[in-house]
């Protein structure tokens, strides 16, 4: 993946359940996770393992296979937990889903979001990501750029070839294909290396070529 003298990295996780694409940002040793997914012990044990520190999470979307570990780990390293407030009515629908892969339901007594919408942050120092809105997928969908590092992350707006549903809660079509044309129109590098909610990892050029939706 796209890196420039070693730092940061961008790494792309499969935490069990294998099931959701996560990132971990890393600088020297602090970390930022974007979309926690799986279990927060397994993420203790790995940023202990590297001797990491957490210093934020961001999350795409609200849905239960992108923010299970969220708010365990939030609550255990003080750190803030960036969800767009829109989604925040997800959080708490999401309990089945977890259920359906194995994973206990959020406590109710769960750290609480930070709400995140549009513009250009300081994720870690001299670290900077543009926070893009992309509704659709669920009213809250949040991408993140870092143009920096040429570095894209859609979660479930986009996929290699297809796009994320709009049939579940909060979901939108005309939203998310209005989010598709936003993102095609910032008329990115196609060297650009995406990183997708869940499977192949892709670029803007290959977006171009194999995605029917990613067009004019």
């Amino acid at each position: 993946m796209p890196n420039q003298n070693n730092t940061p990295n961008f790494e792309v996780l499969h935490m069990p359940p294998e099931n959701t694409n996560s990132l971990l940002v890393t600088s020297g040793g602090d970390a930022v996770i974007f979309d926690a997914w799986g279990r927060a012990d397994a993420w203790e044990k790995l940023l202990e393992s590297r001797g990491l520190r957490l210093r934020a999470i961001y999350s795409t979307h609200g849905h239960g296979d992108h923010i299970s570990a969220a708010p365990e780990l939030a609550e255990k390293y003080n750190v803030p937990w960036y969800l767009n407030s829109e989604d925040n009515v997800l959080i708490s629908w999401s309990d089945g889903l977890l259920e359906y892969f194995g994973l206990p339901k959020l406590d109710g007594n769960y750290r609480a979001p930070t709400d995140i919408d549009s513009g250009n942050i300081e994720i870690l120092p001299n670290i900077y990501m543009d926070v893009i809105e992309t509704p659709g997928h669920s009213a809250g969908g949040m991408s993140y750029y870092f143009p920096d590092f040429g570095v894209l992350v859609t979660g479930d707006t986009l996929f290699r070839d297809s796009c994320g549903r709009y049939d579940l809660p909060g979901g939108d079509m005309n939203a998310l294909m209005q989010s598709i044309a936003k993102i095609y129109e910032m008329n990115l590098p196609d060297e650009t290396y995406v990183v997708h909610g869940h499977g192949i990892d892709s670029t803007i050029g290959i977006l171009k070529k194999e995605n029917p939706y990613f067009k004019e």
